[in-house]
C-alpha cells in the first residue's frame, strides 16, 4: 500500500462514524458554539478598547477615559470566567459520550472475538480500554478546544477590525487568507509524513520485538547477520520517514508567518497611507492588537493541533473502530515478518561440512546414528562472582541416543542445553560434540549440525509450509515435509488452517500450536543433534508423548530437558541433575539409586493416584 492510501483509509474509515456523531450530538455542539459566540466578545473588548483608550483618552488629554477603557476590557476578561465554565460543561458533553463508545466498542469487538471460538486472541485490548480511549478522548477535547479558541478569535478580531475601520480589513486579511491556504495545503504532505513516521516507528519496535521473542533460535542457527541487517534496514527507514517529517514541519513556521507576522509587517509599512486613509492612531494600535495579543497566539496553537495532535488522533480512533483482525492487506508488508530464509541463509553463508550421519527424512527408521556428546569437567556461571550453575559435571551422550535431562527448577538443565548448542561457552572443562566444541554459528560451525527447540516457540508470519522449512536451506520433498508434519501430530492445526500453504499469524496460534510447528521444523531438519529444551511444555500427555515417539524414530541423537518425568520413562538413558552430581541410567535404575530421582517421580505420580 502506498503512503497516500495509507492516510487515506484511515481517513475514509473514520469520517463516516464521526459523522454519525457529531450528528447525535448536535445540541452539546449548539451550546458550545453559543458560549463561544459569547466568548468572542472578549477578544473584540481587547483590540477595540485599546484602540478607544488612546483615541478619546489619552491622545485627547483625557487619562481617566483611556483607563476606564483599559479597565473595561480586563473586565471582559473576568466577566468571561462562567462563560469559559460553560464551554467546558458543554465540552464534556461532547467528550465523554465518545469515550463511552470507544470502550463499548473495544469490550464488544474483544467478547466477541474471546467466543468466536476460531482460537484468537485480542492481546491489545487491555491497551485500548485504557491508554487509547483516553488518549482519544483528550486529543479530541484540545482538538475541539483549540478549533473553538481559534474561532472566537477570528470572530472578534474580524468584528472588531470591521467597527474600528473597515480599511484595516484590506491590510490584514490577504496576508492572512494566502498563509491559512498554504498552511492548509501543507496538511496532507505532513500527515502523510507523520502517519508514515508512525508506521517507520512500529515496524521497528515490532521487527526488534519479533528478534528478541526468537533469539535464541537466530543465534543457535547463525541468523544474526542477516536479523543485524534487517534491523539497521528498519533503523534507517525510521530515520528517512523522521527527516521527512521534520522538512515538512519546517513549512510550518513559514506558513504561520505569512498567516500571522505578515499582517503585522504590513500594518506597519501601511501605516502612513492608512493615517491619511482616515485611520487613527489608536485604531491601528487596536489592530496591531487583535494580531500580535490574540489571533497569531491562537494561530499558533491550532497549527500545532492540526500538525500533531489530529494526525494522531486520526490513528489512535482508526484502531479503536477498526476490527484488528480484518483480512490483512496482501500488499502491506508485515513489519513483524521475520523471512524464512533469515536463518538458513544465513547459516548457509558458511556451507555445512559434509555430514558423516545418515538423515532419514520424515521419519526415518531407528538407525543408531548421530554425534556424540560429551561433557568433561564443565564448570558454567553467570557472572565472575555468581555461584555455578553447573560444577565438574561430566556426562556423554552416545551417538543415535535419547537421553532426558531431570532435576529442580533453576538446577542448570537449560544451561547444559545453551552449552550443547554452542550459545554460551563453559568456565572450565570441555563441550564436546563428535569431538569438537560445538562453537557459535560466526565461529565456523555450521548451525545446521544441531537444532535447538527451546520453551518459547519461535513462529514467523508466513505459510505453514515456510515455518517447516525454516531450518532446511535446500528446501525439502513435500512428502517429508508432509511426513514431519504427521510424526510430530501437526494434522488439526493442517486441517483448521487449510493445508500447508495457509497463512500462519503467531498471535492467532496457542502456545501448544505454536511449539507443534517448532518441533516440526526440527523434526524436519537436516541436523543430526536435536535439543529439545522444554520443548513440549504446552502440550498434552499424549501430545507430548507423540512428539517425542517421533524424535526417537528420527536418526540422531536427541537431548531432552524434560518437563514431565513421562519424558524421562521414554528415554534410551536419563541425566539427573541435584547441584552437587549427576547420576546417569535407567529409569528403574534410577529408581533405586538416587533420592532426587525417586522424589521427582513421586510428585509426577501423586496426582494420578
Amino acid at each position: 500500500m502506498t503512503g497516500e492510501g495509507a492516510t487515506a483509509r484511515p481517513l475514509r474509515r473514520v469520517l463516516p462514524r464521526a459523522r454519525r456523531f457529531l450528528r447525535r450530538r448536535r445540541r452539546p455542539l449548539a451550546r458550545l458554539a453559543a458560549f463561544s459566540v459569547l466568548e468572542s466578545a472578549q477578544t473584540f473588548l481587547g483590540g477595540y478598547g485599546v484602540a478607544r483608550a488612546l483615541d478619546d483618552g489619552f491622545l485627547a488629554g483625557d487619562t481617566a477615559t483611556g483607563l476606564l477603557w483599559l479597565a473595561a476590557g480586563a473586565v471582559a476578561v473576568i466577566a468571561g470566567g462562567p462563560v469559559v465554565r460553560g464551554v467546558f460543561r458543554h465540552l464534556a458533553d461532547l467528550v465523554e459520550p465518545l469515550r463511552d463508545g470507544l470502550l463499548r466498542l473495544v469490550v464488544t469487538r474483544a467478547l466477541r472475538e474471546a467466543t468466536t471460538g476460531d482460537g484468537r486472541t485480542d492481546a491489545g485490548a487491555v491497551s485500548r480500554l485504557t491508554s487509547q480511549t483516553e488518549a482519544a478522548r483528550d486529543g479530541f477535547a484540545g482538538l475541539v478546544l483549540t478549533a473553538r479558541t481559534f474561532g472566537v478569535t477570528l470572530l472578534g478580531t474580524v468584528a472588531g477590525l470591521v467597527v474600528l475601520d473597515p480599511l484595516l480589513l484590506l491590510v490584514v486579511l490577504p496576508p492572512l487568507a494566502l498563509g491559512s491556504l498554504l498552511f492548509c495545503l501543507s496538511l496532507g504532505p505532513t500527515a502523510l509524513r507523520q502517519h508514515r513516521s508512525l508506521e517507520a516507528d512500529e515496524a521497528l519496535a515490532a521487527g526488534f520485538g519479533a528478534t528478541a521473542r526468537g533469539l535464541r533460535d537466530v543465534v543457535a542457527c547463525g541468523g544474526e547477520r542477516q536479523r543485524a541487517d534487517e534491523g539497521e534496514a528498519l533503523t534507517d527507514a525510521a530515520e528517512a520517514a523522521a527527516r521527512s517529517l521534520a522538512r515538512w514541519a519546517a513549512l510550518r513556521p513559514l506558513t504561520l508567518g505569512v498567516a500571522g507576522q505578515l499582517p503585522v509587517v504590513l500594518l506597519l509599512v501601511c501605516a502612513p497611507w492608512l493615517l491619511r486613509g482616515g485611520v487613527s492612531a489608536g485604531e491601528l494600535l487596536g489592530a496591531l492588537t487583535y494580531l500580535t495579543q490574540w489571533l497569531l497566539p491562537a494561530l499558533n496553537t491550532l497549527a500545532q493541533a492540526l500538525g500533531t495532535a489530529a494526525t494522531r488522533l486520526l490513528v489512535v480512533l482508526d484502531r479503536l473502530t477498526h476490527d484488528p483482525y480484518a483480512a490483512p492487506d496482501p500488499a502491506r508488508p508485515d513489519p513483524a515478518h521475520v523471512p524464512e530464509a533469515a536463518v538458513p541463509e544465513a547459516a548457509a553463508a558458511t556451507p555445512p561440512e559434509p555430514a558423516p550421519y545418515a538423515y532419514g527424512g520424515g521419519t526415518g527408521t531407528g538407525a543408531r546414528v548421530g554425534p556424540r556428546v560429551e561433557l568433561r569437567g564443565v564448570r558454567f556461571a553467570y557472572g565472575p562472582g555468581a555461584r555455578p550453575v553447573l560444577d565438574g559435571l561430566d556426562a556423554v551422550v552416545e551417538p543415535g541416543e535419547c537421553l532426558a535431562v531431570v532435576g529442580p527448577s533453576g538446577i542448570g538443565k537449560s544451561t547444559l542445553a545453551a552449552l550443547t548448542a554452542g550459545l554460551l561457552t563453559p568456565a572450565a572443562g570441555q563441550v564436546l560434540v563428535d569431538g569438537r566444541p560445538p562453537l557459535p554459528p560466526e565461529r565456523g560451525e555450521p548451525a545446521l549440525r544441531r537444532v535447538l527447540i527451546p520453551q518459547q516457540a519461535y513462529v514467523f508470519s508466513g505459510t505453514l509450509r515456510e515455518n517447516l522449512l525454516y531450518l532446511c536451506p535446500d528446501g525439502a520433498p513435500p512428502a517429508d515435509v508432509a511426513a514431519s508434519a504427521r510424526a510430530v501430530g501437526l494434522d488439526p492445526l493442517l486441517r483448521r488452517l487449510g493445508g500447508l500453504d495457509a497463512t500462519v499469524v503467531p498471535e492467532a496460534l496457542s502456545q501448544g500450536e505454536r511449539q507443534l510447528v517448532a518441533l516440526a521444523r526440527a523434526h524436519l531438519s537436516p541436523a543430526p543433534l536435536v535439543l529439545l529444551d522444554e520443548a513440549t511444555c504446552h502440550l498434552d500427555p499424549a501430545a507430548e508423548a507423540r512428539a517425542e515417539r517421533a524424535f526417537a524414530r528420527r536418526p540422531g541423537t536427541v537431548v531432552v530437558i524434560a518437563h514431565r518425568l513421562s519424558s524421562a520413562r521414554r528415554a534410551d538413558r536419563v541425566l539427573v541433575l541435584d547441584g552437587l552430581r549427576a547420576l546417569s541410567g535407567g529409569h528403574r535404575e534410577l529408581l533405586d539409586s538416587s533420592p532426587l530421582y525417586r522424589e521427582l517421580f513421586g510428585h509426577w505420580e501423586a496426582p494420578r493416584v
